[in-house]
């Protein structure tokens, strides 16, 4: 089973009811659009996780959210979390990038997809945290499960997805076990030298 598929069976009909609501359209377009955004996190999961130093940081990261249940917790608490999850994942301009994307891919307006995106990430993060643990996974193990994950998206989703991460993340894929650089790339955090990091690098407070 994918991450995006547990996602939805532990959202269910009442989950996927709700968002339809905050989204104002029907469920079926919730799922696409909650299968978009959860795809596009994931696959932003797996480019960072091609540099070791993102790998780690993913990988030290998912042991604050073992056993946590974003599935039936504080909304307040979730969003927070949420929002720092996806500045280390897509980076405050990449978040905007992709809400426009899903935006446009589903006919819904910016503002809501904005408001679903923090509320789907500590999502993929719990599930991806207890699948890390029972699985004993370490930074590589993880970096290779990502890669899957992103392989086995929908394929109506593919070429949205391609373009969301390649405008995000500027284009082609690094090599595995390439050189981090300086981490310097579109979105993500400002840096004491005034340069922005790559969204994933190894900052602690995710």
């Amino acid at each position: 089973m994918t991450l995006n598929d547990e996602l939805l069976a532990e959202l269910g009909d009442s989950g996927l009811e709700q968002i339809a609501g905050m989204l104002g359209t029907d469920t079926a377009t919730a799922r696409d659009v909650v299968q978009a955004v959860s795809g596009t996190i994931i696959g932003g999961m797996a480019r960072n996780a091609h540099y070791p130093d993102g790998a780690e940081a993913l990988r030290g990261a998912l042991d604050d959210h073992v056993d946590t249940d974003p599935f039936s917790g504080d909304v307040a608490s979730l969003i927070r979390d949420g929002h720092s999850i996806l500045g280390h994942v897509l980076g405050g301009q990449g978040t905007e990038q992709a809400a426009a994307g899903v935006s446009q891919f589903a006919g819904i307006d910016f503002e809501s997809i904005m408001k679903l995106l923090p509320l789907i990430a500590p999502m993929i993060m719990s599930l991806l945290a207890d699948r890390a643990t029972s699985r004993d996974m370490d930074a590589g193990a993880l970096a290779d499960d990502l890669n899957r994950e992103q392989a086995a998206m929908p394929g109506d989703l593919e070429d949205l997805l391609d373009g969301l991460l390649g405008a995000i993340f500027g284009g082609a894929v690094p090599p595995q076990g390439g050189p981090y650089e300086s981490g310097l790339r579109a979105g993500g955090h400002g840096a004491p030298d005034g340069h922005e990091l790559a969204p994933g690098t190894s900052n602690p407070d995710w």
